[in-house]
């Protein structure tokens, strides 16, 4: 991972920053990713929170693929009590192309294990839509 530069400009996961925007509502900051934004500008974002989620939220999980696979219908997203919020969780996703698309970002900082943003393992669906657009994903 190299190191940010002032001149970069980042979306990063709200979560990693201290917000309190995780789906438990808890604040839980990683160091790592604010040593690797140091020195640059970021945009804390929640894709779950843009797409209408309450904050706290029942913890979600994809089903039958990956973020991919719901972008183009085959998967989807459900809570742990069996809710349909794959509309939600794609309609963030998008809103976050979009603000990425609108404030020409160098890459996006996500949260690892997240059923949106992870990079890793299963990837989310705000991650799968960032790099099929060519976005630079950093995970933490």
């Amino acid at each position: 991972m190299s190191k940010s530069t002032s001149q970069s400009l980042f979306l990063v996961s709200a979560c990693l920053v201290g917000l309190c925007t995780r789906y438990d509502g808890k604040t839980k900051p990683d160091p790592d990713c604010l040593k690797f934004l140091a020195g640059s500008t970021w945009i804390p974002v929640c894709p779950e929170q843009l797409g209408g989620l309450p904050t706290p939220r029942p913890a979600a999980d994809i089903i039958d693929g990956d973020g991919r696979d719901v972008l183009q219908g085959r998967a989807r997203v459900c809570t742990k009590d069996g809710e349909d919020v794959t509309a939600s969780f794609t309609k963030g996703a998008r809103q976050i192309l979009e603000l990425a698309r609108l404030q020409e970002i160098s890459g996006a900082c996500l949260k690892s294990r997240s059923p949106s943003c992870a990079i890793s393992g299963t990837v989310g669906v705000t991650a799968a839509l960032l790099a099929d657009h060519g976005y630079r994903l950093y995970e933490f």
